[in-house]
């Protein structure tokens, strides 16, 4: 295993539920001894790669800096879809009332490239953050127009259970993507966060393949598909045309 794989492991082993690590944690999940993780951990600190956690958080405490997010900023594609993506957003938020959800798959994680809007209530989702593809509602749409193989490298990652109403069966997957194909909306009723539901659509690029999803969120209450999903496929039609009309 060579320094910068090491160095990639101790990087990927943050995510949006352990979004700060102790040193023994970092340990554990890259399977690298203490001492080598010790070691680039504190390159990485210099680096601003990682940041030591606030005082009182633990003294060994490592959280991802802002040099990942400065970087992540200027990756060309995500930056595109989202300077297309926001002016379209900012309607949708301002119909809806509601908070706003751009967000792409990479792996059998989404990751959300921005978010508009607060719902007044706490949620995981953050910009930047990942989460496994068929626990949200923007996630089971761009899989529902994904292939087959993107699928079933989800299904064989395993579908962790985030709530008690998070889908964890191939077959209810299976069963939950063909009615998104159907209706051309994902609905995502408490399966991330208690509480709290949205209603997606998937976004196409030039190529009409599905290059993201767009869902407006909210607490459970109120989120009525019946209203939002006509806005949201709207929303995310508008934006599918601007993506073709770049040649994005």
């Amino acid at each position: 295993m060579t320094l910068l794989s090491r160095a990639a492991a101790v990087v990927g082993a943050f995510d949006h539920h352990s979004p700060s690590l102790s040193l023994a944690e970092l340990a554990r999940r890259t399977g690298l001894p203490k001492s080598t993780v010790h070691r680039i951990a504190a390159e990485l600190v210099t680096l601003r790669v990682l940041e030591r956690t606030e005082p009182g958080a633990g003294a060994d405490g490592y959280r991802l800096g802002m040099w990942l997010f400065e970087r992540g900023e200027l990756v060309p594609a995500h930056r595109s879809i989202s300077d297309a993506a926001l002016p379209v957003m900012e309607d949708l938020r301002a119909a809806t009332r509601q908070r706003i959800h751009l967000a792409v798959l990479e792996g059998v994680d989404v990751v959300y490239l921005e978010i508009l809007g607060d719902i007044g209530i706490d949620i995981a989702s953050r910009t930047g953050g990942r989460v496994p593809a068929h626990a949200t509602g923007v996630g089971k749409a761009i899989l529902a127009y994904s292939s087959a193989a993107t699928v079933r490298a989800r299904v064989e990652a395993g579908l962790p259970r985030l709530t008690a109403r998070t889908i964890v069966t191939p077959g209810g997957l299976t069963r939950e993507l063909r009615k998104i194909r159907s209706t051309g909306m994902a609905l995502d009723l408490e399966e991330a966060n208690a509480g709290v539901s949205c209603v997606a659509a998937p976004v196409f690029g030039a190529n009409h393949k599905v290059r993201a999803g767009l869902s407006v969120t909210g607490p459970t209450g109120s989120v009525d598909p019946g209203t939002l999903g006509p806005a949201v496929r709207t929303a995310a039609f508008t934006l599918s045309r601007a993506l073709r009309d770049s040649g994005l």
